[in-house]
């Protein structure tokens, strides 16, 4: 099996787990990394034996680069994206794609001109509970969905949004609790239980010294007639798992943090017994109070995903188009809750 080579555009938090995942997945090799702080990207590199490249073009122009992963604040993400891409690299990219629907179309085209893969880093999918509801679904085992939602009760420190300047900025960020932190959880909401078709929505900055959103409420309706609700913060201490509810006339699941805690359904299916058992054995990790306190196993699923699509010439599992929907809904939340209206999609 041939090596697919990566490297890794910046070296914040984030990025120890996209260089452990490269590690941990037979038939990837992490080759180099870029940072504008020399000392901290030759720190990373020299930790995970890799090259440090001091420019970005230094590191396209590298013959060895397959793909790269971006790992930077989230209003870079299309202008390092667009720049891989046009060097003829796959580019996977961490959550959001970028801040607007309008940056992540130019990322998308851009990537569709230079025939390369774009893969969005939402790793929530990729758990075992999140698989296996989704089979139920696409089974029919729920009926008609009745009511789907997500919850993100998670807490963030003064000190956490101190530490970056970029944190909980509009330009760089996009936004806070929802966009930032709420945003797995809605994307595996869509992914479950379809596209929505209207939002109504209410943010506030209620804790912290910060220009995003910490609190956030909203209402849904999906394209299939059902309802939900998304409630977002990183104002309640000391955090929460992160739930997300699929109801429907025939069953209900709820799963924490990937965790199967509720799995009824009116007809009972063989497999059931096992699905349960993930709710003591998940291996999806959450986040709640702190943003590093989460397990690699998702990256490295979703890592083995995309080297399979590269050498396969298929699309990845999650796709940028697939990556745009979050934010649009996200973004939809924001203008609501701005104009107080209700948002169509």
């Amino acid at each position: 099996m041939t090596d697919i080579r990566f490297a890794i555009i910046g070296v914040g938090n984030i990025a120890e787990f996209h260089a452990k995942a490269i590690s941990e997945v037979p038939g990837t090799k992490l080759v180099a990394v870029h940072s504008r702080t020399a000392e901290t990207g030759s720190a990373f590199a020299k930790g995970h034996d890799c090259d440090y490249e001091s420019t970005l073009d230094d590191l396209l122009a590298r013959d060895d680069v397959d793909a790269v992963a971006i790992t930077t604040p989230s209003g870079t993400h299309t202008h390092l994206g667009i720049a891989a891409a046009k060097a003829g690299k796959h580019v996977l990219c961490e959550k959001p794609l970028d801040v607007t629907v309008e940056k992540i179309d130019e990322l998308v085209a851009a990537c569709d001109d230079a025939k390369v893969l774009l893969g969005a880093i939402f790793q929530s999918r990729f758990g075992a509970g999140a698989q296996a509801t989704k089979k139920a679904i696409e089974a029919g085992r729920f009926g008609k969905l009745t009511q789907c939602s997500a919850y993100v009760p998670w807490f963030r420190s003064k000190e956490y949004y101190a530490s970056a300047g970029w944190r909980g900025t509009w330009e760089l960020d996009g936004g806070g609790a929802l966009m930032n932190q709420g945003i797995h959880a809605v994307d595996l909401l869509l992914w479950l239980a379809g596209d929505v078709n209207e939002v109504s929505a209410k943010i506030q900055t209620r804790l912290h010294d910060i220009e995003v959103e910490d609190n956030a409420v909203a209402w849904l309706q999906f394209t299939n007639g059902s309802l939900g609700v998304i409630q977002g913060s990183t104002a309640c201490y000391p955090g929460e798992t992160k739930r997300v509810e699929i109801k429907g006339e025939k069953g209900s699941v709820t799963l924490e943090d990937d965790r199967p805690v509720l799995w009824d359904f009116e007809e009972a299916d063989p497999g059931d017994d096992d699905v349960r058992k993930l709710a003591v054995a998940g291996k999806i990790g959450g986040g709640a109070s702190d943003p590093k306190a989460i397990s690699v196993e998702g990256h490295k699923r979703q890592y083995e995903d995309f080297a399979a699509a590269i050498r396969e010439g298929r699309q990845p599992a999650i796709p940028g188009r697939d990556g745009r929907k979050a934010v649009e809904l996200i973004t939809s939340i924001y203008q609501s809750s701005k104009t107080g209206q209700v948002v169509k999609l």
